[in-house]
């Protein structure tokens, strides 16, 4: 394993929601880097949803968000996302990664914990 790879899962976290368009997608993008809750987010286009929803079989596309943060930060942009998002119940998940280059996860942490 080379010296800028790590296996320290505790603080870098990938946080995964969906959006109705890109426009919203964008919108939420943005809010978060701005808010230094995330020090990137990608956006994929074209992802299709099939799900149950109040007893009916639903199908939509929609744009996949992806946000890089750290930890400690989960719990805020838990209730940011919660509160910005135009679903009713949307999904939000984080994952933790087992492993990550080590300078892109110091990158990650000084811009969520940076002041603008």
């Amino acid at each position: 394993m080379s010296e800028n790879a790590t296996v320290n899962p505790s603080k870098l976290l990938v946080v995964i929601t969906s959006l109705p368009s890109l426009e919203a997608a964008k919108g939420l993008a943005r809010a978060l880097v701005e808010q230094n809750l995330a020090a990137c987010v990608q956006l994929t286009e074209g992802i299709q949803s099939i799900y149950s929803w109040e007893g009916k079989i639903c199908e939509e596309q929609e744009v996949l968000l992806a946000a890089k943060t750290t930890e400690p930060k989960w719990l805020e942009i838990l209730s940011f996302i919660k509160n910005a998002h135009p679903y009713d119940l949307p999904e939000i998940l984080a994952f933790a990664p087992e492993q990550f280059e080590r300078q892109y996860g110091k990158w990650v942490e000084s811009e969520v914990n940076s002041k603008s």
